[in-house]
């Protein structure tokens, strides 16, 4: 523990605030993504977009060079938490209990396989708190997800200061 204080005592200040250009373009490209879901889901009557998306695209367009924020973090990390919640609420019904494994699980294996993506920690309490079937796991995770990242992978690369992703891996 005392290790632990001292290394929080001695860390490094805050980054740079970020400037009113790369600030403004995050949130174009948060504000493009979710639209784009949102209008699909409602002209194709397709549900694509959940609630924990909108907390994607601050990493995606926000901080798109953290590795919380890459492809494989975004579209991995949502579909292991979501399959996670979707076996928990199967198993354990909709419990406090399975609330609280749902999500430790996701946590636990989303690092284990290098998918961590804290947005995708909420899942398990979508899912389980909506009763959702094994179909959502189709609609709205992967095709919602899978849209985000296409939106990123372009909106990202337009602008000539940003490169994204930073890794595939």
């Amino acid at each position: 523990m005392k290790n632990y204080l001292l290394k929080f005592k001695t860390a490094d200040k805050s980054p740079a605030r970020n400037t009113l250009e790369f600030s403004f373009y995050s949130g174009l490209g948060g504000l493009l993504a979710i639209s784009i879901i949102a209008v699909l889901s409602e002209r194709t009557s397709i549900p694509l977009i959940m609630a924990p998306f909108g907390a994607s695209c601050v990493l995606a367009f926000g901080v798109p060079d953290s590795p919380l924020a890459q492809p494989r973090n975004i579209l991995g990390g949502h579909l292991i938490s979501s399959l996670i919640g979707v076996l928990c609420y199967s198993i354990l019904g909709n419990s406090w209990y399975s609330l609280a494994i749902g999500v430790g699980l996701a946590i636990f294996i989303m690092q284990l396989t290098q998918t961590t993506h804290p947005p995708a920690g909420a899942d398990p309490l979508v899912i389980i708190l909506a009763g959702a079937s094994w179909k959502f796991l189709i609609n709205p995770v992967l095709s919602g997800s899978l849209i985000l990242v296409v939106v990123a992978l372009i909106f990202n690369n337009i602008h000539s200061k940003r490169k994204y992703p930073k890794y595939w891996k």
